[in-house]
């Protein structure tokens, strides 16, 4: 019997959502796709820079996530490239995330896309809190003293 090989799956990280908001913990949830953005997602041709989640009529959606169109797809296929797709929750995610947004003046954001060991696409959401700009230049600062102590203790133990 052959053993099945592990490979490292590629992860498409939201950047932006961690520097312009305070993330809560995340709900892993699925996504509705066609066939050739599933290809194009392998080839790493997603950006979820600016994307955004929005409940709609009891459905989540999320728009403008870009996923270009690959070379190979015939014409008559081609979507538009930030079309809203809809995510896949179930009812009692979908009233808690509603009853954070409303009340608490909460949005939810993308954070992480990703394949899972079923080969399934994967999405990362949570709610998420804006930060005020001093808190942005506050969380510069703490990066930049932590890469240079990282620094200073890589030269200090040559």
């Amino acid at each position: 019997m052959a053993k099945k090989v592990k490979t490292k799956q590629k992860q498409f990280l939201n950047k932006k959502a961690y520097h312009d908001y305070i993330v809560e913990e995340a709900i892993e949830v699925g996504i509705e796709l066609l066939g050739s953005e599933v290809k194009a997602i392998r080839e790493g041709r997603i950006n979820l820079k600016d994307s955004f989640v929005r409940i709609v009529k009891g459905e989540v959606f999320i728009f403008n996530m870009h996923i270009s169109h690959l070379s190979t797809t015939h014409t008559t296929y081609k979507q538009s490239e930030t079309r809203e797709r809809k995510l896949l929750l179930h009812k009692k995610q979908i009233n808690k995330l509603y009853e954070k947004v409303t009340k608490d003046g909460y949005t939810i954001v993308a954070t992480k896309l990703y394949f899972n060991d079923k080969n399934f696409v994967k999405l990362n959401i949570a709610p998420a809190k804006g930060k005020k700009l001093h808190d942005k230049r506050e969380a510069l600062k703490q990066k930049d003293m932590k890469k240079q102590t990282q620094r200073i203790l890589k030269e200090w133990n040559r």
